[in-house]
């Protein structure tokens, strides 16, 4: 489907959200090799699994198997529409589970050609689009599923659970949060700053794993401020809103007066950007002098805002993180071991990258998911595999393993204690 009708979805993309090409392409590529990995692990993941047991238990044959957990529902954003469709459908796929997807009204190009491939290239019996909007939706999440799958903001999703935990349905949040960035004073600032901005220009900043606010040692703050700059002038040589510059825009002019309102009102310091064009064009902009209070981190920016704070080590840094929600990614660059380790002891998150970002999205084999209230469950690989499947245990006692029974039964004696709790607790347990 993909292979078919790349330039569809490139087209529809650009409709949107604006979308350049080569940001389109990328993304709606990304679900080919996604899928094919799926296809080539797929008789090992779903192999059934002899755990290791004691060997009295060996001959009833312990087993799990992996089967389909039923009916599941997607529901997907706005902005990634495609891919946010399809890389939870494989999995979905994979584990045997039909399903009804819904995507976002918020996209109705991406949503509607949707709509059309889906019976062209799935059994319709199986697969299905449902497009609208908040009524729809209630439609749908009325009804009974064995697994309901949302990506969005947090909002939404406690509405998505709150209908989920009516019928006890399980459910995979993919929501976002503030995932904070770390730039430690012995990293390449230049090359941090580079990926930094690139990351946090990409979609716009519509991205759930884009870079929220940086924080940066203070010793390095003014050099990381100038490489900003430069890689600002690097990858806009032009004014932003210039037709070669391909510069996307906000999903709605709802979504610009959100942040356009978060912009206006800090008290931090535009070094780069600010302009806005329109209701839903607002260029990458850089804000220094950013304190913790500043509105600019009250929420989740979800746009092309880079607020950057100064601390005075990655300690305090540290400190800062720890005080607001767990985000679905925590980004650092540093090459100390200690500080990595420090991190990863006395930090919570969804992911964790060091010294790039996104590239925890390109490792199929690493399940991807946030933490607290950056969302639970994850996907990915095997990880989706799992997500619609249930482990399914399954053990067959033949008669003839009856003598082994013969202290459980009525009447309780004191001799059947014995054999059955007291061997329990006569257990040696391991020295450390």
């Amino acid at each position: 489907m993909i292979q078919d009708n790349i330039e569809s979805f490139e087209q529809a993309l650009f409709a949107d959200l604006g979308k350049p090409r080569w940001e389109a392409g990328g993304e709606v590529a990304n679900i080919i090799p996604a899928s094919l990995h799926a296809a080539s692990q797929l008789e090992e993941w779903a192999a059934p699994e002899k755990p290791q047991v004691q060997e009295w238990l060996q001959s009833w044959d312990p087993t799990v198997y992996s089967v389909p957990k039923g009916v599941a529902l997607i529901i997907a954003p706005w902005n990634f529409p495609i891919v946010l469709c399809l890389l939870p459908l494989i999995g979905a796929i994979s584990a045997g589970c039909p399903t009804v997807v819904k995507p976002s009204e918020t996209t109705p190009t991406c949503s509607a050609l949707l709509a059309t491939l889906f019976p062209k290239y799935l059994d319709p019996e199986a697969y299905a689009v449902v497009n609208g909007a908040v009524e729809e939706t209630n439609v749908l999440l009325a009804n009974r599923w064995d697994h309901i799958f949302f990506t969005g903001g947090g909002n939404i999703g406690k509405i998505i659970a709150a209908a989920a935990a009516q019928k006890l349905t399980p459910i995979t949040l993919e929501l976002g949060g503030k995932s904070p960035v770390i730039v430690a004073e012995d990293c390449d600032v230049e090359l941090a700053a580079k990926r930094i901005l690139w990351g946090k220009t990409q979609n716009c900043g519509q991205l759930c794993v884009a870079p929220d606010h940086v924080y940066v040692v203070r010793s390095v703050a003014p050099a990381f401020i100038a490489a900003l700059k430069k890689a600002y002038a690097t990858f806009w040589p032009k004014p932003i809103f210039s037709p070669e510059m391909e510069w996307g825009k906000m999903i709605n002019s709802r979504h610009h007066a959100r942040v356009k309102k978060l912009l206006d009102r800090s008290k931090g310091t535009i070094i780069i950007g600010g302009e806005v064009e329109g209701d839903q064009r607002i260029s990458p902009t850089i804000v220094t002098n950013v304190q913790p209070d500043d509105s600019l981190m009250e929420e989740e920016i979800f746009g092309p805002i880079l607020p950057v704070l100064e601390v005075e080590n990655t300690d305090d840094a540290i400190k800062h993180i720890a005080a607001l929600p767990s985000p679905l990614v925590l980004y650092a660059f540093t090459d100390s071991s200690k500080t990595k380790d420090k991190l990863l002891q006395q930090t919570r998150s969804g992911s964790i990258v060091f010294n790039d970002v996104y590239s925890q999205m390109s490792v199929q084999q690493l399940p991807f998911g946030g933490f607290g209230e950056s969302g639970y469950g994850a996907y990915f690989g095997k990880a989706s595999f799992d997500t619609f499947s249930h482990r399914r245990p399954f053990v067959n006692v033949q008669p003839s393993a009856e003598p082994l029974f013969a202290a459980r039964y009525r009447p309780y004696t004191e001799q059947a204690y014995n054999v059955a709790v007291g061997g329990m607790l006569r257990t040696k347990i391991p020295s450390a």
